[in-house]
This record gives C-alpha cells, sequence and structure tokens, in this order.
C-alpha cells in the first residue's frame, strides 16, 4: 500500500498536535479527516474559537468531525463511513475501544515522554519539575490503559540546564513531526515489530507518572531546596507558570515567577524570607540557601525582569 492510498484518520486539538497533521499533509500522505474538540470559548474575551488543528484542516479543505461524546452512534457511523486504514492521535483524549480499534491498522499515539515514564497528561512539564536530563518521544498503538499500548518508535531528547516547557516544548514538537510520518512508514512497510512496555520495565525501576497539572501544583513551597523549587519553575515557564504570595504592607501580592536561580548558602534564614536591596535584586529563602529571582510578574500587570518590577514595589 502506498501513502496515497493509505486512508488516514488525524486527531488531536492544540498547536503541537499541527505540526505532524502539516507534515504528513505536505509529504503527500491521505488524510481524509480529521477529528478535533468542538469549537470553546477562548482568551479573555471568551470568543467561541476552533482548535489550532480544526483551523489548519478548514484552510486545507480537510472534512472535520467535533464529537461531544465519542460513543454517540452517529459519531461513530460518521467516523466508520471514512473507510480509515489508520488512525493517528497527538495531544487529543482518551478513546474508547469502538474508537481505537475500528481501522483494520488499528491507531497510534504520539507521546512526549520516553514511555513507559511519565504516562499520563503532562510528561514535558513533569519531566524537568523532576530534574531529568533526557526525555523524548514515543509512538505506540493504544489499548484499553492510558499510554500503556506496544511502542514502536522513540527518539531521546536533551533536556538542557536552560530549558523551560517553552523550549522543550518546541524541540518536541519538531522531532515528534518526523517521529510520526516515519511511524506511517514502518506501519505501510508491514516489516517492524511493537515492544511490549512491560519488557522495559525491570524490578528496580520507579516509574515517574505525569498527571494533569493544576494550580496547587504550581505553588512555590519554600520549605524545599533550591534546586526543586527552579526545576518547578523551569517546568511551568511560561505557561501555567509558578507563583508564590508576598506581603507588601499588609497586603498579600501574588507573583507568577518565570526565571530564577538556586543559591546555596549555609547563612540560613525562616523559609520565604524576602532579601532585596530594592533595587536590582530580590531572592527568597528557602531549605539550603535562596532562590533568586530574576523573571516575574504581579497579578494583573505585565511580565517584567526584577529590577524594573522593584522600581515600582518596595519590599
Amino acid at each position: 500500500m502506498t501513502k496515497q492510498q493509505l486512508r488516514i484518520i488525524y486527531m488531536g486539538t492544540p498547536e503541537f498536535a499541527v505540526a505532524p497533521l502539516q507534515t504528513l499533509v505536505e509529504q503527500g500522505f491521505n488524510i481524509v479527516a480529521v477529528v478535533t474538540v468542538p469549537d470553546k470559548p477562548q482568551g479573555r474575551g471568551r470568543k467561541i474559537a476552533p482548535s489550532p488543528v480544526k483551523e489548519y484542516a478548514v484552510e486545507h479543505n480537510i472534512p472535520v468531525l467535533q464529537p461531544e461524546k465519542l460513543k454517540n452512534p452517529e459519531f461513530l457511523d460518521e467516523l466508520k463511513s471514512y473507510n480509515a486504514d489508520l488512525q493517528i492521535v497527538v495531544a487529543f483524549r482518551m478513546l474508547p475501544e469502538v474508537v481505537w480499534a475500528m481501522p483494520k491498522y488499528g491507531t497510534f499515539n504520539l507521546h512526549a515522554a520516553l514511555l513507559p515514564q511519565y504516562r499520563g497528561a503532562a510528561p514535558i512539564n513533569w519531566a524537568i519539575i523532576n530534574g531529568e536530563t533526557k526525555t523524548g518521544v514515543t509512538t505506540f498503538l493504544l489499548d484499553k490503559d492510558i499510554d500503556t499500548g506496544r511502542i514502536i518508535i522513540q527518539r531521546e531528547i536533551p533536556i538542557l540546564p536552560e530549558d523551560n516547557i517553552g523550549t522543550l516544548y518546541d524541540k518536541m514538537m519538531n522531532i515528534g513531526k518526523d517521529v510520526v510520518v516515519e511511524t506511517v512508514e514502518t506501519i505501510i512497510s508491514g516489516n517492524y515489530k511493537s515492544i511490549p512496555q512491560d519488557t522495559l520495565i525491570k524490578k528496580d525501576t520507579v516509574l515517574r507518572p505525569a498527571p494533569k497539572i493544576f494550580k496547587d501544583d504550581c505553588r512555590l513551597d519554600f520549605s524545599k531546596k533550591g534546586v526543586e523549587l527552579h526545576n518547578l519553575v523551569r517546568g511551568l515557564s511560561p505557561y501555567p507558570a509558578a507563583f508564590t504570595t508576598i506581603k507588601v504592607n499588609g497586603k498579600d501580592l501574588n507573583l507568577k515567577v518565570f526565571e530564577t536561580k538556586p543559591e546555596p548558602s549555609a547563612n540560613q534564614q525562616p523559609a520565604g524570607t524576602l532579601v532585596t536591596d530594592n533595587k536590582t535584586f530580590l531572592k527568597i529563602a528557602c531549605a539550603d540557601g535562596y532562590l533568586i529571582i530574576n523573571d516575574l510578574q504581579l497579578e494583573g500587570k505585565k511580565r517584567m525582569k526584577v529590577a524594573e518590577f522593584l522600581r515600582g514595589v518596595k519590599l
């Protein structure tokens, strides 16, 4: 079967999922339909807007399906009518078996981690938060559980000290699009062996999960060490951003924190103590020294460097 004959249905939602779709289209693969979320209110104005994947599909005259529920009989009938040979999922949602088992070649997912590590919704964030020095992307065949299917292809990516969620996201998106294409070509060839994830889990393997990020996960706890706090900031910058609350003139000010540097010190002060010259630097005491704050945002204001912040707020 050629890539023009292979009928593909592509499922995805955010910008991360656009790059693989665009690459498949540009390389001549036969995308017969796209499945994405219904249009939703977005931005400050809460205007109804389509997902990035839908925007790309509409621009390229690809039919779009937007089911509220994936088990809806009308949706299932419409999906089946496209007679897909293969389904590809990139940053979408968990599929019921009736959907992922429909094509003859099954459904594969692109996951932003080296499975079986970091199964879950936020693998890029948690890899940085946990201080990992490498991560990667994995394509795997969907099965009944979340992120547990047989692995087709993996590519490793280093996590550099200066990386944050923004920079690593872009790197993984660029590598992921090529891995998706390679995976489709591998499936077309019919000459490949998928790897059960259980064979990669040894007795001493500690599996790290990657659950969805909630607001409480973003709060800086200064009873922790500086490196842990720094990695949390990196893993949440620029979005959704780590945050803390400081008291100024009896008022609580909420600060989002985007860039930091740990400063080990034997000169211990109570955790959360602010240290500043009110001109050029701000650091906060933590378990093993200080966390230097370099880039932040006061609630309701723009993001700024610490010196600019200190010109407007005296601590």
